[in-house]
């Protein structure tokens, strides 16, 4: 949760970056992390349980027509991540990760996982997840998503 982020954040007092002293870019952070939970985390993984999970569970494919409007719907929460929070910000809460970023990019994958590509008609955020997984280390990313990335595999 975003709280127990906060609080181990805090707790073992993480480099500065991660949940910014700076009240301005700790303010950007704690925007991010209130934003995304109806935003981000919800359109996503309606996305996610719709196009994995229902059919999993009842063997019926969701309806084309069903599947189009949980798509558009996270589309424009992603258009209002690119121009409010990313904006021309290589991060969230400016040039250095955050927990923000940290959080905003295990959301995203929950619909890559999914198989819906958000980031390949949207280069900004592909750019955005490129300098993210750079942050964090590409073979860490990769084994903390290996779960949701191979979830089609079920």
């Amino acid at each position: 949760s975003i709280a127990i982020l906060l609080y181990l954040a805090r707790k073992f007092k993480t480099p500065d970056h991660w949940y910014p002293s700076d009240l301005q870019k700790r303010a950007r952070v704690d925007e991010y992390l209130s934003w995304q939970h109806v935003n981000i985390r919800g359109k996503g993984s309606k996305l996610f349980l719709t196009k994995v999970l229902l059919p999993l569970l009842t063997g019926q494919p969701l309806s084309p027509e069903k599947l189009e409007g949980v798509t558009e719907e996270l589309n424009v929460v992603l258009k209002q991540f690119e121009e409010k929070f990313l904006q021309d910000k290589p991060f969230i809460a400016g040039s250095e990760i955050s927990l923000a970023d940290l959080v905003a990019l295990v959301e995203l994958m929950q619909p890559v996982g999914a198989g819906y590509d958000l980031f390949e008609e949207r280069p900004k955020l592909a750019e955005w997840r490129r300098r993210v997984e750079g942050a964090v280390g590409k073979q860490l990313f990769q084994e903390a998503h290996e779960g949701i990335l191979n979830i089609k595999n079920l």
